[in-house]
């Protein structure tokens, strides 16, 4: 009996026992097919590298990843895929495509980093390449590299063997402005996609599902508009725009007292006026509000409002508003989190060295953090029974494409335990043999669960009957965006402007060096800080 053979026969037979009312195991791709593409990803690893150094070298922020937008579909092109650039309005969006017949799968990551957190790799304390510069402290360099490998290894395999199925690769553009998910799914790149599987660095790995304990989150600038006047001459003629927004500043932070536990909420003054001496007619505030459920976080979003109509009456200004991002809640499908955690558990940490440990107790010496080694063990499967009570955090806008489509998130470890988040630590071991490992590791387990979607069946359809019986019994999506609000293009290009041309010497020139921390002159494992 031939592979293929053997895998329709595992999935009649997981059909068989639902007709039976019997729980299934269930059915998953023949293991010489998942030995196959395990070892596809590794004879992958130089290049795994190469692209994990590359776009950690270009460190771009949000919606101004040009670069790494250039460099992974011309990686994707060469290798038979078909790519369709500026998808969803968003110059550095795309879809990249192959196959036919079979199941469709979107396999997605992000790419954008955070502003202010530049940092030398591979040192185990704050060094940037250049200051004030954007950086990889989330490690968004590493996720596409890894969803790259594994479609890579899964079309070689399928193209083999014939297996019908249809990959598309997705970036996350400007996650970290939760700024283009959800105007993604309003444009339909999901609308025919069977099964979604994200991937995020993390110092574990591990998958889950049900409603994750996270929020989803409405991104809003309110604009104040006045009159401007000689400060201290004739202050009485002006009409302060920047007062109307530290009242509302103030103002939310006295409501915060009654607002739910749940909620986080922050900002920053995004325009403050121009000078001491004359009464500001323009300022604005950008706040993040986050919430549990797509009701309350409408509810604080109204709040807001109400808010900053209020400020701008206190003050005789006007006020407009403006939407830059929209984030769900997140809500992982069990039948695909169950197929992914078996491929998890086979694959298996990676093996990490001495010098792997040693560097990363280093970092956690150095900057007062909690000493952990590098984690020997997977995760166990996240589920609503053994979850922790949540009362509200971070967000991520794959939450949107999660309430499209099937889909879920598989954390791999490519970071070090007990760094901080949106912060130069977490950007110590990025261009590391940690990265480059964990992001194999990843690729793995996502190669091996497409194989398995695109050889059963009955998963494809669990996870649809999961998700429409399970997941949309439990809330409505509504997001928070009108037909008039579009994706916030601009947002981050004067920082570019700024730093680009300083940080392109920084580039990461594989041609002549073999790793990116060799062009830098940065010795593996770095232990020490030189004496100041």
């Amino acid at each position: 009996m031939t592979i293929f053979k053997r895998a329709a026969l595992a999935a009649a037979l997981a059909t068989t026992a639902l007709g039976a009312g019997i729980a299934p195991a269930y059915a998953a791709a023949p293991q010489a097919l998942k030995d196959e593409v395990a070892a596809e990803v590794e004879a992958q690893r130089k290049q795994i590298q190469v692209m994990v150094d590359q776009i950690f070298s270009y460190a771009e922020p949000g919606f101004q990843e040009v670069k790494t937008s250039e460099y992974l579909t011309g990686i994707l092109e060469k290798n038979g895929f078909t790519v369709t650039r500026g998808v969803a309005g968003i110059p550095t969006a795309f879809t990249a495509t192959w196959g036919k017949g079979g199941p469709k799968i979107a396999l997605g990551s992000d790419i954008d980093d955070v502003l202010g957190v530049s940092q030398t790799p591979g040192l185990p304390y704050l060094k940037p390449l250049v200051e004030g510069a954007p950086g990889h402290g989330e490690g968004h360099n590493s996720g596409m590299p890894l969803m790259v490998a594994a479609a890579l290894a899964a079309k070689k395999v399928m193209t083999k063997h014939g297996l019908e199925g249809r990959l598309m690769l997705w970036p996350g553009v400007a996650e970290e402005l939760l700024a283009t998910k959800a105007y993604y799914v309003r444009a339909g790149l999901f609308k025919d996609v069977d099964a979604s599987i994200f991937t995020h660095v993390s110092s574990d790995f591990s998958t889950g599902y049900g409603e994750m304990g996270n929020n989803g989150m409405v991104s809003v600038e309110y604009s104040f508009k006045g009159k401007t006047a000689h400060s201290a001459g004739m202050p009485w003629e002006g009409r302060s725009a920047l007062d109307a927004v530290e009242i509302m500043d103030v103002a939310w932070n006295f409501r915060r007292e009654h607002l739910p536990l749940t909620q986080r909420s922050h900002m920053i003054i995004t325009n403050g006026g121009g000078q001491p001496n004359v009464v500001p007619d323009q300022a604005s505030i950008w706040y993040f509000f986050r919430e549990r459920t797509f009701a309350d976080i409408r509810k604080l979003y109204e709040v807001g409002n109400d808010i900053a109509k209020a400020a701008a009456l206190a003050t005789g200004t006007t006020m407009t508003q403006q939407t830059l991002g929209y984030a769900a809640p997140n809500f992982g499908n069990k039948p695909l989190a169950e197929a992914a955690y078996a491929n998890i558990k086979a694959v298996g940490m990676p093996r990490w060295s001495a010098d792997d440990q040693a560097f990363a107790q280093a970092a956690q010496t150095l900057n007062d953090r909690k000493i952990e080694p590098l984690k020997s063990e997977v995760t166990e499967l996240s589920t609503p029974e053994n979850r922790k009570p949540s009362t509200g955090g971070g967000s991520d806008d794959i939450g949107d494409i999660m309430w499209a489509v099937p889909t879920i998130t598989i954390r791999f470890p490519s970071n070090i335990p007990n760094m901080i988040g949106h912060n130069s630590t977490s950007a110590f071991a990025m261009a590391t043999p940690i990265a480059h490992k964990g992001v194999e590791a990843g690729a793995k387990a996502v190669a091996m669960t497409v194989l398995d979607i695109v050889t059963t069946p009955q998963l494809v359809t669990d996870a649809r009957t999961y998700f429409t019986d399970v997941q949309l019994k439990t809330d409505v999506y509504d997001p928070v965006l009108s037909d008039k609000d579009l994706p916030a293009i601009w947002l981050n290009e004067r920082n570019m402007q700024l730093y680009r041309p300083m940080m392109e010497k920084y580039y990461y020139n594989p041609a002549k060096y073999s790793t990116y921390l060799d062009q830098l002159g940065v010795k593996y494992p770095t232990l020490t800080k030189p004496a100041e």
